[in-house]
Order: C-alpha cells, then sequence, then structure tokens
C-alpha cells in the first residue's frame, strides 16, 4: 500500500488586545449622555462640594458685612459716648448700647446714623442720596448680623455652586441696591438700615430657580418649606427697631424677578457631579427643559418687568416722594407698636445742668431722668429723649 501523505492543516488566529473603553468624568458627559444615566437621588441637605467650585462671591459679601459691622461699633464707642452704660463692657469700645435701646445688641441711633443709615431728615431734607448705597452694608446688631450672614451662607452657597459666582453676585448686588431704593421711599425720620434686602434677593431668585427647573429638582415641597421658613424668620425680625422690611420687600421682588432672567439653566454637568446644593436633581429631564428655558421671551419680560420698577423707584426718589402720604397703614410692615414707638414724631425734651448733673425732661409725656454727668453731645442727647419719650 502506497504511502499517502495527509495534508496538514494550518490554523492562523490572530489574537488582538482589546482595550476597555475610558471612563470619563461625568463632567465631561453631554446633556444626552447624561439622560441615558441613572437618575441620582440626592439628600435635601447634602454636603457641599469641595472640588473646583469655590463659593468666593458669598465669601466676599461676608467678610465685607463683618468689617462694616466692626467699623460700625468702633465709630458707636459706646464705652466713651455712653458713659459705660453698656452691655458687655469688657469690650470696651466694641461694647452694645443698653436693650432697651437697642435689643439687637448694637449701635445707638445716632452711631446708626454718623455710619450711613437711612432717615428721612437725611434725604428729604439734606438729599444724601450716598445713604442708599451705604444702607445695604450695615446691620442693626449683633444679633441681626448673627441671623442675616447665616442665612445668606446657607441659601448664597449653594446657589453659588448651582449657578456661578457672576450670576448670584449680580443678584445679590442688585437685590441690595433695590431694597435700598424702595426702603427710601417708606422712611420714618428714625435711622433704618437694609443689609437683609441682599438675603431676601437671594431667597425669591431660588424660588423662581425652582419654578423655571420645576423638572430638574425632586422634593420641591420641602424645598420651598425651607424657603418661607427663612423669609418668615427674617421678616418678623425686619419688625424690630433699626430694621427696614421695605428693603426686604424690594431685595425679594428683584430676586426673584432676576432669578427669572439668570437662572434660566442650571450647570447640568457640574450638578450631576457635585456633592452639594440645597436642591435634589432628577437628571433625566433636565435635557428636555433645556430646550424649553433656552426660549428668551420669558427672559426678556422678566428683565423688561424689573428695568421699570428700578427705573420707577429711581425717579420717585429724584422727586423726593414720600410713600407713607399715600399709604397710612404701610408703616406697620416695618414696626410693631409694641415698646418701641412707630410714630413719626419729632421727640423735644428739656435739658437742666446743676451740680454736675443733668437732667433730662420729655415734653411730650412729663417723663424726666437725671445724668451724672453734663459732657453729653447732641446726637447723644437725642438718642435720650426719642427713648425715653417713646
Amino acid at each position: 500500500m502506497a504511502n499517502t501523505e495527509i495534508p496538514k492543516l494550518q490554523t492562523q488566529i490572530d489574537i488582538k488586545s482589546i482595550q476597555p473603553p475610558l471612563q470619563r468624568n461625568s463632567a465631561e458627559l453631554t446633556a444626552e449622555e447624561l439622560i441615558k444615566e441613572q437618575t441620582i437621588p440626592f439628600p435635601f441637605f447634602r454636603r457641599m462640594s469641595r472640588g473646583k467650585e469655590s463659593t468666593w462671591i458669598i465669601s466676599v459679601f461676608v467678610i465685607l458685612h463683618l468689617i462694616a459691622f466692626c467699623s460700625a461699633m468702633i465709630v458707636n464707642d459706646c464705652w466713651g459716648n455712653s458713659h459705660e452704660q453698656c452691655v458687655f463692657k469688657r469690650l470696651g469700645r466694641f461694647s452694645f448700647q443698653p436693650l432697651a435701646e437697642n435689643p439687637l445688641l448694637g449701635p445707638s441711633a445716632s452711631g446708626l446714623d454718623t455710619v450711613g443709615a437711612l432717615r428721612l431728615r437725611y434725604l428729604a431734607r439734606d438729599h444724601q442720596l450716598w445713604r442708599v448705597f451705604t444702607s445695604p452694608c450695615l446691620h442693626a446688631g449683633f444679633f441681626h448680623l448673627i441671623v442675616s450672614l447665616s442665612s445668606v451662607v446657607f441659601v448664597g452657597v449653594h446657589l453659588e455652586q448651582e449657578f456661578g459666582a457672576l450670576r448670584i453676585g449680580a443678584i445679590y448686588m442688585l437685590s441690595a441696591l433695590t431694597g435700598g431704593l424702595l426702603a427710601a421711599l417708606f422712611l420714618q425720620d428714625r435711622p433704618s438700615v437694609s443689609a437683609s434686602g441682599a438675603l431676601f434677593g437671594l431667597l425669591g431668585s431660588s424660588l423662581s430657580a425652582l419654578i423655571q427647573n420645576w423638572k430638574v429638582y425632586s422634593k420641591k415641597f420641602a424645598t420651598v418649606v425651607v424657603i418661607l421658613n427663612i423669609l418668615m424668620f427674617n421678616f418678623i425680625l425686619g419688625l424690630m427697631p433699626f430694621i427696614n422690611n421695605f428693603s426686604n420687600i424690594g431685595g425679594f421682588i428683584s430676586g426673584f424677578l432676576a432669578g427669572f432672567v439668570l437662572l434660566f439653566k442650571p450647570q447640568v454637568g457640574k450638578m450631576y457631579q457635585n456633592k452639594g446644593g440645597i436642591f435634589d436633581y432628577d437628571v433625566k429631564n433636565s435635557f428636555n427643559l433645556r430646550k424649553k428655558l433656552d426660549r428668551p421671551f420669558l427672559r426678556i419680560v422678566c428683565l423688561v418687568i424689573l428695568s421699570f420698577l428700578i427705573a420707577g423707584v429711581v425717579v420717585a426718589l429724584l422727586r423726593s416722594v414720600n410713600a407713607n402720604k399715600y399709604c397710612g397703614w404701610c408703616k406697620y410692615i416695618d414696626c410693631v407698636p409694641l415698646k418701641w414707638s412707630c410714630n413719626d414724631k419729632t421727640m423735644e425734651c428739656e435739658t437742666m445742668i446743676s451740680a454736675e448733673q443733668l437732667t433730662l425732661t420729655c415734653s411730650n409725656n412729663g417723663k424726666f431722668t437725671v445724668l451724672p454727668f453734663t459732657n453729653v453731645s447732641k446726637a447723644r442727647l437725642e438718642d435720650l429723649c426719642n427713648l425715653m419719650c417713646s
């Protein structure tokens, strides 16, 4: 049998290395790719981001307010001007006026006048319009400072991480200015500050951001409750002496309108990655909502309304309009007639000096007080007279 050669079968197998797909950061994903991702529920008050997104603009505003308050206390100098009749005397020049004079632990009425608070006589008679710009920097007292800045930090930091420093900074300054302008139309002849107007602007803008991006956020009811609680607490605090509630109203309105103009679109990539913020996000709905919110009609309408509002208030201020003449009950929005009088009357007192003592007698109700010193400034005498007559 002849030998037959069996052909050998050769099999060639090419082995190619398969590279795994590159994983990208969620901030680099497009909006369409984010839709395919799982919905990521965040806690309502979650830990804030420690990434590259900073909160520098809110930090700058807080530092400026702290500097302004310390400066007001230095100028007030309760230890020297009130002859050591102060609260927390160990603080020396930084000690506070008595609680009967300033229940918020702060400077006196004359001290607030000196550092730039709003007052009817200075705007109507002396036309010191610069007080509209200085009043938003001032707080009525330590309690007012703590409550206001705590609320600003809580609301502002989250908004800044979600919408960016420039937009939130613009809303903050616009609300502060608009609040001061509106407050100038409802002034009484007593000093008032308008620092809370910027806070109410942030609250208004957060509400408009929630309304605009309704489908993006979850836990909407809880968010509204938090906003209303902060708003009502600070509004009630505004009924205390030296805080102007009309600035809060003006700041809220301007912030609400400015929110529709500027906060029309959250940063989807960043908020997917972010670990901090007030609202929870529903990422699946974000892309479709973006298409709807990119229509500029709502932004244009709100911008026009805001522009007419600011222009109208400025014109009324330049014409020295006193809105209290047209609204007799409006003063109770800014004051509660309990211990502190809401009447806009000039208090008059008679002084008599004898044996290194000064006797101060109120001409309105006959009350008097004897002071063991005589070197009292005219502004300080007015403070004591208003306190005794009211």
